[in-house]
């Protein structure tokens, strides 16, 4: 028997045993085994409920405090992501992007925007095609970037709790597969037609899951925190005009 197993059933038996010794010495104080009878019943009657109360409503509400802390620090690591690396490889791609203009327009944020604007530009962008013209990327850039980062990705998917973001977790799997197709390759300057295809495939799958994954990003920190929302919004890569100092 295991030690944790065994140390349950002792402290159920501790209590058990304690139980039976409180009510013996409750009839032999008052002699009165209705009484104890009576209100036995009581308690058993009403348990149900108590199990109710306890494992549906009191746990209910521990657990959702537990699963928004534990997404506190969860977009702490989000945010440390496109500070280090996201940021700067949104801005790589979106300028290898034909329809960039097309976004400039709907992804400049203002802090005075609702939720609704926000629903809106997700749905914009359903329709959307983010995609990336391989011609216009700089390959031998962006394969120096990730394997520059590559240490720092892997630090962030060693944290277990970005499994409980399955958004985040899908853009990690995309960059991981990306940085792995450009360092399987020697050179990038001359690529056989469906091999630049099937690159353009793998950065186009990164680039709509960073906008994505980015756009969550600034509707919580606007709400959340403003001030990283500002910064944010001050190196916005899809704001021609935006510039760090504040004017």
């Amino acid at each position: 028997m295991k030690e944790d197993t065994r140390w349950k059933l002792l402290v159920a038996l501790a209590l058990v045993t304690l139980s039976l010794a409180l009510y013996t010495v409750h009839f032999l104080i008052f002699q009165d085994a209705q009484h104890i009878l009576i209100y036995l019943v009581g308690d058993i009657a009403f348990l149900p409920i108590e199990v109710l109360v306890v494992t549906l409503i009191i746990d209910e509400m521990l657990e959702s405090r537990e699963k928004q802390q534990r997404m506190e620090k969860l977009n702490l690591v989000i945010g440390t992501f496109f500070s280090t690396e996201g940021t700067p490889l949104l801005a790589m791609l979106a300028h290898a992007d034909p329809n960039v203009k097309e976004l400039r327009r709907e992804l400049v944020i203002r802090d005075s925007w609702t939720p609704a604007q926000f629903r809106d530009l997700r749905a914009y962008l359903a329709g959307h095609p983010c995609s990336v013209s391989i011609d216009q990327l700089d390959r031998h850039t962006l394969q120096e970037f990730l394997f520059s980062h590559e240490e720092f990705v892997m630090r962030i998917v060693e944290n277990p709790m970005i499994f409980e973001h399955e958004s985040f977790t899908g853009l990690m799997l995309a960059l991981g597969h990306l940085t792995e197709e450009l360092k399987a390759r020697r050179g990038l300057a001359t690529l056989p037609p469906a091999d630049r295809v099937h690159l353009e495939r793998d950065a186009n799958r990164v680039y709509a899951a960073l906008i994505d994954e980015w756009l969550r990003y600034m509707e919580y920190i606007r709400g959340q925190y403003p001030y990283l929302f500002s910064l944010a919004m001050r190196t916005n890569p899809f704001d021609e005009k935006a510039s760090v100092m504040v004017s």
